[in-house]
């Protein structure tokens, strides 16, 4: 069996974690058997402060991090390759893209896996460079 790669962007753990519109099709990538699923380093960072502008204790923050973390076989971490790709994935966006997610998008570039996400500046990334489902728009 082939293993499909898939990389979560920050929006699409929040859309798991909330019940939001597509959580459903999170949850069956992280139960399907040929998923590899992974997550760039930024995004813990980037989860936890969200958790913390919703209310969330340090601790309740810190504590959903770390369960989210023992759903993911990788963290991929932002290196020289991710940076200079991140670079250069924001140059050939359509629209400016914020770093963070550019680093996010230029992980699940390297690895070669397919970016899950719910955000508006992943959609200026051409699917050429980085093959992308878009929870807000391919939502089964």
């Amino acid at each position: 069996m082939t293993q499909i790669r898939y990389l979560l962007d920050t929006s699409a753990i929040l859309v798991h974690y909330r019940k939001e519109l597509g959580w459903e099709r999170v949850q069956a990538l992280f139960e399907a058997p040929e998923t590899e699923m992974s997550v760039a380093s930024v995004t813990l960072t980037e989860f936890g402060r969200r958790l913390r502008d919703l209310g969330a204790t340090e601790e309740d923050a810190v504590a959903a991090v770390a369960d989210y973390l023992l759903l993911f076989s990788e963290v991929v971490v932002i290196d020289a390759a991710v940076a200079n790709s991140a670079f250069v994935l924001g140059c050939r966006a359509a629209q400016r893209v914020p770093l963070v997610d550019a680093l996010i998008a230029a992980a699940a570039h390297i690895r070669r896996s397919v970016l899950v996400h719910r955000n508006a500046h992943m959609r200026s990334i051409s699917v050429d460079l980085v093959e992308q489902i878009d929870l807000e728009v391919n939502v089964k």
